[in-house]
C-alpha cells in the first residue's frame, strides 16, 4: 500500500518553471494565465489552431505574440525545452499530447479527467512506461484543504474504518453559468468529452475515493444517467449517480449538471464518526458520541498547496508515493468511469 511522502524544501515553493501549454478552449485555462501574470510561471509556448483564442488570451494576459503555435509539434521544435506541457484542449485530445511529448521525454499534466475513454488513458499509460515519462492529472479538489483535513483525520484513525463516502459535485450546467462557446463545443460532444456529466463531474469523486482508498481497485460500479435537458444538452447525459463498492465499503458519486447552485462538497462516514467537507475549507465533524466540531481547514502546506508548485516538486522527485494526481491513481479513475457508462448504458452491476 502506497503512502505519499512530502520532501517540503523553500526552494521547492519557489521553483519558476518554463511551461508550454497545449489548448486554449478550456475554460480553466484562466487558472494558469493568473499564474503567469502573477510572476508564478514562465509560459514559453501556446499550442492552438484558433487563432482568435490567440487575440482574446494574449491581449487578457499580456502575452507576447512570439509564443503562439498552430501545433504542438511545431511549437515543441522552435522553442526551448520546457520544464513540463500542460493540457488545457479537449479531455479527447490529452492522448494527442502524450503521443508527442512522451517520445520527447517532456512531463505532461492535463485537466482532469485524464482522458475521454479507458482506451484511451490506456495508451498514454503505456506511452508513459515505454518512455519513462511523467503524466499527472490536475483536479480543482486536489487543493482543497477541507478534502486533505478529511484525509488526515481518517488517515489518523479517527473515524475508523470507512463505511460509506458520498459526493456531490456539479452546477446548474455549463451553458447556464456561462461557460465559453469553444468549452462548450467538445464539453457537451460525447466524443470531444466522453460523456456529459458523468465525465465532467463524476471523476471528481471518482478520484477522491480513489485517494482515500489508496488506489484500491473497486470490486463494482453500477450507475443511472439522466438526460433532462434534451434541448441544452441533446448530445450527452446531464446527471449521473455512480455507485462505487469495495469490500466493507461503498461510495456515492453525484454528478450533475442540474444542480440549483455550484457544489463540490464531501462525506465520509466512519465507523466511529462522520466528516462533510463542505467546500474548499469548511469541515464539520461528529463523533458516535455526538460531539460536534466546525472548523476552517488549516492552510496546505507546500507543495500540496498549488498546481504549479506541486508539479515543481514532482519534477524534482520530491514527492514520493501516488496521491490525486498521479497517472496509477487516475487509472483507476478511468477505469471506475468506464465501468460507469457501460452500467448506465446496459442497466447491469458492472464487476471489476
Amino acid at each position: 500500500m502506497l503512502m505519499v511522502v512530502f520532501a517540503i524544501s523553500t526552494a521547492s515553493a519557489q521553483t519558476k518553471l518554463n511551461v508550454c501549454v497545449v489548448g486554449l478552449n478550456h475554460d480553466h485555462i484562466a487558472n494558469i494565465l493568473n499564474a503567469y501574470t502573477k510572476g508564478q510561471v514562465n509560459i514559453i509556448g501556446i499550442a492552438e489552431s484558433n487563432k482568435a483564442l490567440w487575440a482574446k488570451f494574449g491581449k487578457r494576459a499580456k502575452l507576447p505574440e512570439d509564443i503562439f503555435f498552430e501545433d504542438t509539434k511545431t511549437m515543441l521544435a522552435k522553442v526551448k525545452k520546457p520544464d513540463a506541457v500542460l493540457g488545457y484542449n479537449e479531455v479527447s485530445k490529452h492522448v494527442d499530447i502524450v503521443r508527442i511529448c512522451a517520445p520527447l521525454g517532456l512531463p505532461v499534466m492535463v485537466e482532469k479527467p485524464l482522458a475521454a475513454t479507458l482506451d484511451q488513458a490506456k495508451e498514454m499509460e503505456a506511452l508513459a512506461k515505454k518512455y519513462n515519462t511523467k503524466i499527472w492529472v490536475n483536479f480543482e479538489t486536489t487543493w482543497y484543504a477541507s478534502n486533505q483535513s478529511a484525509y488526515n483525520t481518517f488517515a489518523a484513525d479517527s473515524i475508523g474504518k470507512i463505511k460509506k463516502m458520498v459526493f456531490h459535485d456539479g452546477h446548474q450546467g455549463p451553458k447556464e453559468i456561462g461557460c465559453s462557446p469553444e468549452f462548450l463545443a467538445w464539453l457537451t460532444d460525447p466524443i470531444g468529452n466522453g460523456a456529459g456529466a458523468l465525465n465532467d463531474f463524476g471523476c471528481y469523486g471518482a478520484d477522491l475515493i480513489t485517494w482515500f482508498m489508496k488506489g484500491a481497485k473497486p470490486t463494482a460500479v453500477t450507475a443511472v444517467t439522466r438526460h433532462y435537458k434534451t434541448d441544452v444538452y441533446p448530445k450527452v447525459d446531464d446527471d449521473a449517480t455512480i455507485m462505487v463498492e469495495y469490500p466493507g465499503s461503498v461510495g456515492l458519486i453525484e454528478g450533475s449538471w442540474n444542480w440549483p447552485f455550484s457544489i463540490k462538497d464531501m462525506e465520509v462516514f466512519g465507523e466511529t464518526g462522520y466528516i462533510h467537507a463542505l467546500n474548499g475549507n469548511d469541515v464539520y465533524m461528529r463523533l458516535r458520541e455526538n460531539k460536534v466540531s466546525t472548523k476552517k481547514a488549516a492552510p496546505l502546506p507546500a507543495p500540496i498547496n498549488d498546481p504549479m508548485v506541486y508539479l515543481a516538486a514532482q519534477l524534482k522527485g520530491e514527492i514520493k508515493g501516488d496521491d490525486q494526481s498521479s497517472l496509477n491513481y487516475n487509472m483507476i479513475v478511468m477505469q471506475i468511469l468506464d465501468a460507469a457508462k457501460r452500467s448506465a448504458a446496459s442497466g447491469k452491476r458492472i464487476v471489476l
